[in-house]
């Protein structure tokens, strides 16, 4: 699963999700991206999930990037346990994804093949997605 070789501090805030994402927005590397439409914590297993969907239906042919990256620690206190004696050891890692971000990115296939690989992908995340297209133009 992906998460940071280090960080400066082991347990963080949960902070606020509002607004659209300003960077991260269009489709830079590939052809074809998965967007957000909603705001999430995205874990590393969903990431990883979403990945494999896309590159077995596309049987490894393309190329495929991943956007986003779980930097976010998120801590639990065991179940049953009192109030108190500080916050809880971490569980997994996120990643905090606004409306507006692409998310994954393909390159290498035709579109109805990247169209049916991004709906398994999405499937995976919490999240509605959709699909969209490099703009011409646009080097």
């Amino acid at each position: 699963m992906l998460m940071p070789k280090r960080v400066k501090y082991r347990r963080v805030h949960r902070g606020r999700m509002t607004g659209k994402a300003l960077r991260g927005n269009t489709v830079t590397y590939g052809e074809y991206g998965l967007q957000a439409t909603e705001p999430a914590w995205i874990t590393s297993n969903q990431i990883e999930a979403a990945r494999v969907a896309m590159t077995r239906y596309c049987k490894r042919f393309g190329k495929v990037w991943i956007k986003i990256f779980p930097d976010k620690p998120v801590t639990a206190r065991p179940a049953e346990t009192r109030m108190g004696k500080g916050k809880g050891n971490v569980e997994y890692w996120v990643a905090v994804v606004k409306p507006g971000r692409v998310m994954f990115e393909l390159a290498g296939v035709d579109e109805a093949t990247a169209r049916e690989a991004m709906r398994l992908a999405a499937n995976k995340l919490p999240i509605k997605c959709k699909f969209v297209m490099k703009e011409e133009g646009e080097q």
